[in-house]
């Protein structure tokens, strides 16, 4: 019987061109599964074959557990159980004790025969997807098998791949035996179905399928530096070129729109914007928002944010439809743009000036002439006044040196208090709040300032008072938040952007999940 056993494993071996060793391991799991239905308990049972002799052994195993997690005498021991067999033996580990193995007669045969058989469609399944991977191909190119609840089921020799509902463009609809082509968007190695997931949907889609058209980025000469969707409506694609004598631009377009057209084709039509990639953001933003004209840009690198100014007439076509042509340069550029007109950068820059000549006039306790030279000046924290070289604020002629020196000395005495401010603050915070994505030292500073010092009291926000505590001065946040935002003016809607109103809202998700996740 187990000379029946190794020519059974090598006959599977070569019929289904699968190693051996895998036909070995479906016939201990099969062993195994009939040595625990024809044992009377209800065991964890193990089962070795000699991969040269064809004899096989069977083991009883318990699981080693703590002390507060037993609760299955059958299959489990308590480590001091355990070290009275194996004083080796550690925590997840198991402790075996023979058993008597059962006839290979015995087993029922349809069972095993199931065992094996889905073990050789596992191992011929993972044969052809590693020899797919093994080409790097990042498109596949098949015909639709079916449709699965929406689901697009693709066939490509060999292999198939499935394009999920949410990753099909949506003005698209395929019929079975259609020729479809998509990006695989990752390997799900658990799924029972098909394990390539593919998308119409991805950005990368668009790069891959330009690499397709244009030799000279396969070739590395022109590259992709980014690229932005709105699937089926209109996508943004950044590129560079590493020859100075070649136009990326053109040579993406193609003679006649040729090759651009190819891949807006392909996409059912959505329209494609080719843009010329620049290493100064300030540029790269300006390329991004064509054809729009801008007139400035100011460029906030704490909060990673830019406010872009355009005159009245090319606003709405820098907002683009529905926000989309700014949604989606904010997108290929990675940074936060808020879109104003002249007069509005005008009203914040304003707004601004007097919230720092208030903060000057407050924490150094000087007249508003002198707050307004700092502000005139450059300044905009009390930090700068108090450690910046003695001569830049000597160069400025409104102050003598006396002047000087007592706003030196005022400064860094604010400054001092603002530092125990701000430990009393991360004293007083609770862990769970401090701890939280999203939550730093200045905006622990905020929140302690409303009673905010917990994760707790953080999640019974909403996200607008979270938003307007973050932006906006104190005052006029409590003033906004006790009056439901009923007052909210067009400059205080602009300060509170949907990118700052998303952040809030983010946060405060992460603070609820996290006390749900606490409480379970």
């Amino acid at each position: 019987m187990n000379r029946e056993i190794l020519v059974l494993a090598d006959a599977l071996a070569r019929e289904k061109s699968v190693p051996k060793e895998i036909i070995f391991q479906a016939l201990e799991q099969a062993l195994a599964s009939a040595t625990k239905r024809l044992n009377k308990e209800r065991i964890e049972a193990r089962v070795e074959i000699d991969r040269e002799t064809g004899d096989y052994k069977s083991f009883r195993r318990w699981l080693i557990v703590p002390d507060e997690e037993f609760v299955d005498p059958d299959n489990q021991m308590m480590l001091r159980e355990a070290h009275e067999f194996d004083t080796s033996k550690q925590m997840g580990e198991y402790v075996e004790e023979s058993l008597e193995p059962i006839p290979f007669g015995r087993i029922g045969a349809q069972a095993a025969k199931q065992v094996i058989l889905q073990k050789v469609r596992d191992a011929e399944r993972e044969q052809v997807l590693e020899e797919f991977l093994s080409r790097n191909d990042q498109l596949i190119n098949g015909t639709v098998r079916r449709i699965d609840r929406g689901n697009v089921i693709v066939e490509s020799g060999r292999v198939e791949g499935v394009i999920p509902r949410d990753q099909l463009i949506s003005k698209e609809n395929f019929r079975v035996g259609d020729r479809v082509r998509a990006y695989v968007l990752r390997v799900d190695r658990q799924a029972r179905g098909p394990q390539l997931i593919l998308s119409r949907t991805a950005p990368q889609f668009v790069a891959a399928l330009f690499e397709l058209e244009v030799p000279e980025i396969e070739e590395g000469v022109i590259e992709i530096k980014a690229v932005a969707r709105d699937p089926g409506l209109r996508a943004k694609i950044a590129v560079k070129s590493n020859d100075p004598r070649l136009d990326p631009q053109g040579t993406c377009i193609g003679m006649r729109g040729s090759r651009v057209n190819s891949v807006t084709n392909e996409l059912a039509g959505e329209r494609i914007d080719i843009i010329l990639y620049a290493e100064d953001t300030a540029q790269f933003v300006i390329n991004a928002l064509a054809p729009a004209q801008i007139t400035s840009i100011v460029v906030d690198e704490e909060r990673h944010a830019m406010d872009v100014v355009v005159n009245e007439d090319n606003l709405a076509l820098a907002i683009g439809k529905g926000g989309q042509n700014v949604r989606l340069a904010s997108e290929l550029t990675g940074w936060q743009l808020n879109l104003m007109s002249e007069e509005q950068s005008a009203n914040k820059a304003e707004a601004e000036a007097v919230r720092l000549r208030n903060a000057f006039m407050e924490k150094l306790d000087v007249d508003e002439e002198v707050a307004q030279i700092l502000v005139d000046e450059g300044f905009s924290t009390v930090e700068e006044v108090a450690y910046v070289p003695l001569g830049e604020l000597q160069a400025i002629e409104a102050f003598d040196d006396d002047t000087v020196q007592e706003l030196r000395t005022r400064a860094r005495n604010a400054a001092l208090t603002e530092e125990i401010a701000k430990e009393e603050v991360l004293e007083n915070a609770a862990d769970d709040l401090k701890t939280l994505e999203g939550v730093d030292t200045e905006l622990l500073m905020k929140l302690s300032r409303f009673g905010i010092t917990t994760r707790d009291a953080l999640a019974d926000l909403a996200s607008d008072e979270l938003c307007a505590i973050r932006v906006l001065p104190e005052e006029r946040a409590r003033a906004l938040i006790d009056n439901d935002f009923a007052d909210l003016t067009d400059e205080e809607r602009q300060q509170m952007s949907r990118s700052d109103a998303k952040a809030a809202t983010q946060l405060i998700a992460r603070a609820r999940e996290s006390w749900f996740a606490a409480a379970q």
